[in-house]
């Protein structure tokens, strides 16, 4: 999970994402993020006055933005898109990162939900939305390959919570092999949703 060069705020920021995405929101400190940060300690009371929760919910903000413009990328890199491709590419990058640099980290968003829906409201409400942000984009593009508006948005609901569930089978079993089935799998029914509507 990349970007580009980055002021302090966005690097703690950005730092908080990649810690809770190993860890979890639970064991991810503030002086951790400040050290991998490369910040100093008291930069974060100074651009995170709410403290732990706030740098949480803007590290789960900023990775509902990452996910989101991925998806165009996703389909600018695809000469023919189908809805199938496009679960294939999402799932791709997951499993491009487990094979090169192991399975130590996870989706962020999925971690704080994890950690935090039932005790902070407002890391509920901000991990809902940056779920909300990624499903947007997916529904935009299959309705531009033809699915029903109104059946995109369950679609981009299936591909997402199909996505997160091998994620976190992947991790579990150290092997890519979650991901490859859901593709499998799953591709074949999105372009077929497509195909119905022509």
């Amino acid at each position: 999970m990349g970007g580009a060069e980055r002021g302090p705020r966005e690097r703690m920021v950005f730092s908080a994402a990649q810690l809770i995405r190993r860890d979890g929101v639970t064991a991810t400190g503030l002086r951790e993020v400040a050290d991998h940060a490369g910040a100093p300690r008291g930069s974060l009371q100074h651009y995170f006055p709410g403290g732990k929760e706030q740098l949480v919910n803007e590290a789960v903000e900023w990775a509902g933005r990452y996910a989101s413009a991925r998806v165009a990328r996703f389909m600018s890199a695809m000469s023919r898109p189908t809805p199938g491709r496009l679960f294939a590419a999402m799932a791709k990058q997951w499993t491009d990162e487990f094979r090169s640099a192991g399975f130590a980290g996870g989706c962020p968003v999925a971690a704080a939900t994890v950690d935090c829906a039932d005790s902070a409201e407002s890391t509920r409400a901000a991990t809902a939305a940056a779920f909300a942000c990624w499903r947007r984009p997916v529904a935009r593009e299959l309705a531009g390959m033809g699915v029903p508006a109104r059946r995109a948005e369950a679609l981009a609901t299936l591909m997402i919570s199909a996505l997160e569930g091998a994620i976190l089978m992947a991790r579990a079993e150290q092997s890519v092999r979650p991901l490859r089935t859901v593709v499998r799998e799953l591709a074949p029914y999105l372009d077929s949703c497509a195909a119905e509507a022509e």
